[in-house]
């Protein structure tokens, strides 16, 4: 593996003059240039970012997209297992329960989350479309506001290019997939990118079965110094859902389903359309917008243990928005560079989120169908500044607007959503270079959180508006660059919350509990060293903080408690070795230590793990590569475990698991 800067974040050092300062990236595998890339570009942000390159999204075997975050460093993984509600991401300090979702997802810059933040529309895409993915930690990028309460992740696909790219994966539990990804551009400035993929596996436990289909497509004319262009996205997924054991049951059989889930499952599908403008309008004056929308389908049947009946949850919305962002480069004396940015964003949604009490999918009560609108819309300015070549200054501000209302059709009432008033967000950051090759830097800002759901509503008991929660953070890093061939990165960090709520997932009300004041530290160290042309290696340890600084006055006994399902130690590395022209070898993984179950932290603690896999692959001709991958290659024994409110619930992982893969391209 190569360490280079991002897709976005090289493409903005080459074009934007303040280039120097801004290197505070951590970046795994090859990345490819593919766009300038100015407006919204994170190249404006110095804080700590994480890339990993196609070449190493694009050979991984994974049921779902969001496992490939294994390989960047200090990503919490929370792996469920349940069909297509089988996991997330999370980053500083949050969990991924689905109470509090804390990342921004989006897929080529359109925003991708569903309603309550949930990560569901990261299923439309696959390993061996992937350009790059850019993980952006922190509170002080102001180009996000709705679900950016601790960072986002940007995934980019393959933009351009005339090729044929096609892989054939079959392995353990009755898995088989193909991927097919072209390009094709012509001399007149027109592109043209297709994929198609399917998977489908038995899954590692009984009743796992998962059946996906991804359909893509991008069209990109550049006319002069303006590309227009258009992505459609579709995926439809049916799954089953194996269920949760007891601790008892897994000790029993690991792999087991029992009874209670033989009829959970569900279905997924999720479309996507946007168009894309990209204008140099003058010579310092760039322009890049999008218009989109997303529609989001989920019919789930799950039974989460014996004591309680099965429910069916129907969730539809769709989402339509836009995003636009202005960067002007203006001449100032005495200043080596200045950048102005000016940008907005708006989302529209529509949703209904309907839940049955059934009997094996026959409904027998319904328990909500609710029926709510709401519009978020933002804007913010930003200028990065270079008084001289070794220092930038990046002042920011950025501000939010919630509106909307709510119906509840069962009790035929509406509802006003709350007043937030205007949400203001300052930002700040700073970046010195020293010498060559060091960058020092820090950064402070404010992100929101605001209710989700009904939560978001004044449906009483309340009547009276609430106030957004604000998350306040700082960051202190250094990074420092010998060339390619060794990366050194630090960074101690620090993020409160005045006052944190979280969903209550198994409510028909879809209300939420206050958690309270809260407040999350910690440090991320990573490294990456190529001591020899055949020989890369990567590192990366984070230490983590999250406690309740101050509880709802419900719960005092909470005071001083962690908060549930946040490790306290993550951990990712790799090794990548070609001993001979054609040949690779790679050994990677990631673990973490345990969490608490619940936020009186009285229940125990679990989760721990250390997972390796590895991969050998053999480029057979200039065309076609042959690969071997084994996952869990210790066959490590773990599981995601939750606490129902009596028992202590598990979902086994996947045991030790091999894949052989043909790549073909051309």
């Amino acid at each position: 593996m190569k360490i280079f800067h991002g897709v976005l974040l090289a493409a903005a050092s080459l074009a934007a003059p303040c280039a120097q300062a801004q290197n505070t990236d951590f970046a795994v595998g090859d990345i490819v240039v593919t766009a300038k890339g100015m407006a919204r570009s994170t190249a404006g942000v110095l804080t700590s970012v994480d890339v990993l390159g196609g070449d190493i999204a694009q050979r991984q075997s994974v049921d779902n997209t969001w496992e490939m975050f294994a390989r960047l460093p200090g990503v919490t993984l929370t792996d469920f297992d349940q069909g297509t509600t089988s996991g997330r991401f999370s980053i500083r300090g949050f969990n991924g329960e689905g109470e509090i979702n804390a990342v921004k997802l989006l897929i080529d810059g359109i925003p991708s989350n569903a309603n309550d933040g949930g990560m569901g529309f990261i299923d439309m895409v696959m390993p061996l479309e992937i350009a790059g993915i850019e993980l952006v930690r922190g509170t002080s990028d102001p180009r996000h506001g709705l679900h950016s309460i601790a960072g986002n992740a940007n995934i980019l696909t393959r933009t351009g290019g005339t090729y044929l790219d096609a892989r054939l994966l079959a392995g353990a539990y009755a898995t088989v997939e193909g991927q097919v990804s072209a390009g094709y551009e012509t001399g007149n400035g027109f592109s043209q990118n297709y994929f198609v993929g399917y998977r489908d596996t038995g899954g590692y436990r009984d009743h796992a079965d998962l059946d996906r289909l991804n359909l893509a497509g991008k069209w990109f004319q550049t006319l002069g110094a303006v590309r227009v262009g258009a992505i459609a996205r579709y995926s439809r997924a049916t799954a089953q859902e194996p269920g949760y054991l007891t601790e008892a049951d897994a000790a029993r059989d690991r792999r087991q389903s029992l009874d209670v889930s033989e009829t959970d499952g569900g279905k997924r599908r999720l479309q996507s359309y946007s168009l894309h403008l990209d204008a140099d309008l003058a010579r310092a004056l760039s322009l890049t917008a999008k218009a989109y929308a997303n529609g989001y389908r989920d019919d789930r049947y799950v039974r989460f243990s014996e004591n309680v009946s099965q429910q069916r949850r129907l969730t539809k919305e769709w989402q339509y928005g836009g995003l636009f962002a202005l960067h002007y480069h203006p001449h100032i004396a005495g200043l080596h560079s200045v950048m102005l940015e000016a940008g907005g964003d708006f989302q529209i949604q529509n949703n209904k989120s309907l839940r049955w009490l059934t009997e094996r999918r026959a409904a027998t009560r319904q328990t909500r169908d609710h029926d709510f609108d709401m519009t978020v819309y933002g804007g913010y300015v930003q200028a990065i500044i270079e008084p001289t070549p070794w220092l930038t200054l990046t002042p920011a501000w950025r501000f939010d607007k919630v509106s909307g209302d709510f119906t509840d059709r069962l009790a035929d009432a509406r509802y006003d959503i709350n007043d937030y008033g205007t949400i203001s967000q300052p930002k700040f950051n700073l970046a010195v270079v020293p010498m060559a090759g060091l960058t020092l830097y820090g950064n402070w800002g404010r992100t929101f959180q605001i209710g989700v759901g009904s939560g978001a509503y004044k449906v009483p008991p309340r009547v009276s508006d609430l106030d957004p929660s604000v998350n306040e953070g700082w960051e202190a890093g250094v990074k420092y660059a010998a060339g390619t061939w060794l990366t050194l990165r630090a960074a101690v960090w620090k993020q409160t919350a005045s006052g944190e709520i979280k969903r209550r997932l198994n409510d028909p009300s879809g209300d939420f509990d206050n958690l309270g004041k809260t407040r999350r530290r910690g440090l991320d160290v990573q490294a990456s060293l190529s001591p020899l042309p055949t020989l890369d290696l990567w590192a990366a340890w984070s230490r983590q903080r999250a406690i309740i600084a101050e509880p709802d006055p419900a719960t005092p006994s909470q005071r001083g408690n962690w908060i549930d399902h946040v490790p306290r130690n993550l951990f990712s590395g790799g090794i990548d070795y070609t001993p001979t022209q054609g040949l690779r070898l790679s050994l990677w993984g990631n673990g973490q230590s345990r969490y608490e179950l619940t936020p009186a932290n009285n229940v125990g603690r679990y989760g721990n793990y250390a997972v390796f896999n590895f991969e050998a692959a053999y480029q057979l001709t200039p065309a076609v590569e042959l690969s071997a991958q084994i996952n869990n290659l210790a066959n490590e024994k773990y599981e995601y475990a939750w606490h129902d409110g009596t028992q202590t619930l598990l979902a086994p992982a996947p045991g030790r698991a091999a894949y052989g893969a043909i790549r073909v391209r051309m």
